[in-house]
C-alpha cells in the first residue's frame, strides 16, 4: 500500500499511470469480494455467545491504512470525473469554434481550435476527424491520415475517418490504400453502397488520369509528332492581338490533330483549356451578339472541345470548371444560331451519355433552366430536336435533376409544357412525345406530380391533345396521345378538387379512345378510366351510359394481362357505384363466365377485383341462381382460404361467398360438402362490415 501511495504521488507520469492501473485493479478485486460477502446468508436468530476475537495491532493498522487508501482513491476518482467533465465542455466549445472557422474557409484557425480541444480531451474522435478534414483542405494529406488513424483508435467503426483517409490516400495517389478505406466503410455500413461506388469510381478515374499522363509523357519524350504539333499550335494561339480568323484557323487545325486519348492528354497537360484567357478568343466566345466571324470562332471552339472531351472524363471535368464555359453553355443552347446550337448539343451529348458526365452537368448547371431550353427544341424543324430529347432523356433519371427542377417547375417549366401540348399539330410530334414522357418520369417526384395535378392548364392541354386522337392518324401524333395518357395515369395517383372537376371530360375522352386502332392506346385509356372513376360518381354514371361494361367485358375476353388488370378494376368501380352497371354485367356476362375465368388468374390484383365485382352483382335478381351447377363455390373457397399476399383477395372472395349463399341458399349444400362452413362463418364479419 505504501508503494502504491508513493507511486500515486510520483512526479514521473509513467510511474503515476502504472500506480493508477494497479490501484484500480485492487479496487475491482476488493469490490468483487465485498459483493460475494453481501450475498452470503446469515442465520440472524443464533446468538454468538463466544467472546469477540480481537485483531492484532498490526492488522488494525493495515485496515486503517486501507480505509485511508480507499478514501484517497475515491476522492481522486471524483476529481478526475469532474476534471473530465470540465474538459469535455471546453473541448466541445473549441470544436464549435473550429467548425465555425471551417465554414468560413479559415482552415488554419479551424486546425488550431481542434488542436486546443484535443489538448483538453485526447480521446474525442470528432476533433480528430474534423481536424483531418481541415488538413485535407490545406493539402496536408499525411497529417490527415494520422488524425484518421487516431480517430479509429477512439472508435474502430468511425465511417468518417475511413472516408477522409480514403480521400487523403487518393490525393497522394495511394490507390490501393484508398480502395481499402472505402471497402472498410462499406463493411461497417452496407447501406453506404452508393457512396462506396462513387468513391471507388473517383479512384478509378484518378488512376486512369495518372496512367494517361504517364503514357503521354513517354510519347512526348520519344518525339511524338502529334505532341509537337499540339504544343506548337497552342503556343501560336496564345499570341495576343491577332485577327479573329487567325484564332479560328488555329483552333480548327488543333481540333483535327486531337484524335486519340494520348493527344487529348497532351492538350490537357499543355494547358489547352487556358485558351479562353486570350482576350480576343474570350470576347468572341462570350459576345451576346455574334457576327459571322464570332460564330465561326465559337463553332471552332465547340468542335475542338468535342475532340478533346470525347470519352475523356478528366477533360470533361476540366472544361466545366472553366467559368466562361460554364456560364455560356445555356446561352449557346438558346442563342437561336443553328450551327452553334447544333455543336453545343453535340458537346453536351458527350457528357449526358455517361454517368460521370451527367453528374458533372447536374452539379455545375441550373437544371430547371436546362429543362426549359431542351423542351423548347421541340419547335425546331431539324435534327436538333432529337439531339435535345436524347440529352433530356439521359438527364431525367438523375435525382439531383429532379430536385433542381422542383423549385421553379410550376412558374417556369409548366407554362412552356402546356404551351407545347397546345400546339401539338404545329411542332415535331416525335420529340413532343418524348418531352411528355420525360415530364411523366419527373412525376416520380411527389412534389412535381402534385404541382402538375393541381394545374387546370395542364389538364385542359391534355384533353385538347386527346381530342385529335381519332382525327389525326400520323404516327407522331399517336405517340403524343400514348405519352399523354401515361402522364395522366401518373397524375391520377394524386387526389384533389381539380381532378374531380375534370373527371367527367377525362372519362369521356378515354371512353371514345376504346375504339382506337392502336392497342397500346386502348390499354392506357382503360388504365386512365380505372384511376379517374373513383374520384367522381358522375363520371361513373356517364361511362355506364356509354356502354363501358360491355366494352370492358370485350377486353377481358381478348385482352392481355395489363389490359385485364385495368379493365376488371374499372368494372369493380362501376359495379360498386352503379346499379345499372351491375345489371349490365349480369346481362352481358352470361352465367359470369368471364368473372369465373378471372378468379383462376395468376394475378392477385385481377382475382381480388373479380371477386369484388362478382359480390356486387349477386344482388341482381337471378344472378346467384345462374351460378348453380358451376364451380364458383370451389373457386371462391379456394381464394378465401388461400395464402395470397394481398388480403383483399381473401376478404373479397369471402364476402362474395357469403353473399352467394345468402342470395341463393341452394349453394350451401355444396359449401358443406367442401367443408367450407367454417370459412363462411368466419367471413360473415366481412359481409356485415361491408
Amino acid at each position: 500500500l505504501a508503494n502504491l501511495l508513493q507511486g500515486l504521488n510520483s512526479p514521473d507520469s509513467a510511474v503515476k499511470e502504472k500506480a493508477i492501473v494497479e490501484t484500480e485493479k485492487r479496487l475491482c478485486e476488493q469490490g468483487a469480494s465485498r459483493e460475494e460477502e453481501s450475498r452470503t446468508t446469515v442465520n440472524r436468530t443464533v446468538i454468538n455467545t463466544r467472546a469477540p476475537v480481537r485483531a492484532f495491532p498490526s492488522e488494525t493498522k493495515a485496515l486503517h491504512h486501507l480505509d485511508v487508501f480507499l478514501a484517497i482513491l475515491e476522492k481522486d476518482a471524483k476529481e478526475r470525473a469532474e476534471r473530465r467533465k470540465r474538459n469535455e465542455h471546453l473541448a466541445n466549445a473549441l470544436k464549435e469554434k473550429g467548425n465555425d472557422a471551417f465554414r468560413k474557409g479559415d482552415f488554419a484557425v479551424a486546425i488550431q481550435r481542434y488542436t486546443e480541444g484535443l489538448e483538453k480531451l485526447r480521446d474525442k474522435q470528432e476533433l480528430y476527424t474534423n481536424r483531418a478534414q481541415a488538413y485535407l483542405k490545406l493539402h496536408e494529406y499525411e497529417k490527415a491520415i494520422s488524425d484518421c488513424e487516431w480517430a479509429l483508435k477512439c472508435n474502430q467503426k468511425c465511417l468518417k475517418a475511413y472516408f477522409l483517409m480514403g480521400k487523403a490516400h487518393l490525393a497522394l495517389q495511394h490507390f490501393s490504400e484508398s480502395r481499402q478505406c472505402y471497402e472498410k466503410m462499406l463493411q461497417i455500413d452496407p447501406q453506404k453502397e452508393r457512396l462506396f461506388k462513387d468513391c471507388v469510381n473517383e479512384v478509378i478515374l484518378e488512376e486512369k488520369r495518372v496512367t494517361e499522363e504517364e503514357r503521354a509523357l513517354r510519347a512526348a519524350q520519344s518525339g511524338s509528332a502529334a505532341a509537337l504539333s499540339i504544343q506548337e499550335l497552342l503556343q501560336r494561339l496564345n499570341t495576343p492581338a491577332q485577327d479573329i480568323l487567325y484564332y479560328t484557323g488555329g483552333i480548327r487545325l488543333l481540333a483535327e490533330v486531337v484524335s486519340s486519348c494520348t493527344e487529348q492528354t497532351f492538350f490537357r497537360t499543355n494547358n489547352g483549356f487556358s485558351i479562353l484567357r486570350n482576350e480576343p478568343v474570350r470576347w468572341a466566345f462570350c459576345a451576346e451578339r455574334k457576327g459571322t466571324a464570332e460564330v465561326e470562332l465559337c463553332v471552332s471552339l465547340l468542335l475542338l472541345w468535342q475532340a478533346v472531351c470525347a470519352g475523356n472524363e478528366e477533360n470533361q471535368r476540366l472544361l466545366l470548371t472553366q467559368p466562361d464555359v460554364n456560364a455560356q453553355l445555356p446561352e449557346l443552347l438558346s442563342s437561336g444560331i443553328s450551327d452553334i446550337q447544333k455543336e453545343t448539343l453535340a458537346l453536351i451529348s458527350l457528357y449526358s451519355e455517361n454517368e460521370s458526365g451527367r453528374r458533372l452537368l447536374v452539379r455545375h448547371q441550373d437544371m430547371s433552366r436546362w429543362l426549359q431550353i431542351l423542351m423548347a427544341f421541340v419547335k425546331s424543324t431539324d435534327a436538333k430536336a432529337g439531339s435535345a430529347m436524347n440529352i433530356l432523356s439521359d438527364l431525367i433519371g438523375e435525382e439531383r435533376f429532379k430536385t433542381q427542377c422542383r423549385v421553379l417547375f410550376s412558374t417556369d417549366v409548366l407554362p412552356l409544357f402546356t404551351q407545347l401540348l397546345g400546339c401539338a399539330r404545329q411542332v415535331q410530334q416525335g420529340p413532343l412525345a418524348r418531352v411528355v414522357g420525360s415530364v411523366g418520369s419527373l412525376c416520380a417526384d411527389v412534389e412535381i406530380r402534385a404541382q402538375l395535378a393541381q394545374s387546370r392548364l395542364c389538364w385542359q392541354a391534355c384533353l385538347e391533345l386527346l381530342d385529335g386522337a381519332l382525327a389525326v392518324s400520323t404516327p407522331g401524333y399517336q405517340q403524343c396521345v400514348f405519352a399523354v395518357l401515361g402522364l395522366m395515369m401518373n397524375l391520377l395517383l394524386e387526389s384533389n378538387g381539380i381532378i374531380q372537376h375534370f373527371a367527367v371530360p377525362i372519362s369521356g375522352r378515354c371512353l371514345a379512345l376504346l375504339s382506337h386502332q392502336d392497342g397500346r392506346i386502348v390499354t392506357r385509356a382503360i388504365g386512365v378510366l380505372s384511376r379517374v372513376l373513383p374520384a367522381s360518381p358522375p363520371a361513373v354514371e356517364e361511362v355506364v351510359k356509354g356502354g363501358v361494361v360491355k366494352k370492358m367485358l370485350k377486353f377481358l375476353k381478348a385482352g392481355g394481362q395489363l389490359t385485364s388488370t385495368y379493365a376488371i378494376k374499372t368494372l369493380s368501380i362501376c359495379t360498386r357505384r352503379s346499379k345499372q352497371a351491375q345489371e349490365d354485367l349480369v346481362k352481358w356476362d352470361k352465367r359470369f363466365r368471364v368473372l369465373l375465368r378471372l378468379l383462376e388468374s395468376g394475378s392477385e390484383l385481377v382475382v381480388g377485383n373479380a371477386a369484388l365485382c362478382l359480390s356486387q352483382c349477386l344482388g341482381v335478381p337471378g344472378a346467384a341462381a345462374s351460378l348453380l351447377h358451376s364451380h364458383v363455390v370451389l373457386l371462391l373457397l379456394r381464394q378465401a382460404g388461400g395464402d395470397a399476399e394481398r388480403t383483399s383477395v381473401q376478404e373479397n372472395s369471402a364476402i362474395a361467398l357469403a353473399r352467394l349463399c345468402v342470395a341463393e341458399p341452394r349453394h350451401i349444400p355444396q359449401l358443406r360438402r367442401l367443408n367450407g362452413l367454417a370459412i363462411l362463418n368466419s367471413c360473415m364479419k366481412h359481409l356485415h362490415s361491408s
